[in-house]
């Protein structure tokens, strides 16, 4: 565990965002417009500098343990969440492009981050080194 410069007040607060994306993650499961993942790795993050009970239940997590080690121990992202990254990404920009009439710059300075995003998340490995 890490010490945390505020102490125990600071533990407190990172086991609360723990907490909090933990459920936010879980709602993602059943939300399909909420992401699961991004917030159980926040959570694998926020239980670091908390609590080693709760970062060791997360990774040992018999739905979400897997995903969250790979990425903390070998930055992987499975192919199917890249894809289900891909077409969220895409499908919000064609949403957004359908449903509001803005000037073509203001959607050029929208896809260009979400062009690095998706370029980013496409360029991680999609499996852990074989040991």
């Amino acid at each position: 565990m890490t010490q945390l410069p505020g102490g125990r007040p600071g533990r407190w607060l990172f086991l609360g965002i723990g907490w909090l994306c933990v459920g936010l993650g879980c709602l993602g499961v059943v939300l399909p417009l909420l992401p699961t993942t991004p917030f159980l790795l926040l959570a694998a993050w926020a239980f670091g500098r908390s609590s080693t009970r709760w970062q060791q239940w997360l990774r040992r997590h018999p739905r979400f343990g897997t995903l969250v080690r790979d990425w903390q121990d070998h930055q992987v992202i499975p192919p199917w969440a890249k894809g289900a990254a891909s077409v969220a990404i895409a499908g919000s920009f064609a949403w957004l492009t359908m449903s509001r009439d803005w000037p073509l710059w203001a959607f050029g300075l929208i896809a260009g981050p979400l062009g690095c995003v998706l370029v980013w998340i496409v360029s991680r490995p999609s499996r852990p080194p074989a040991r």
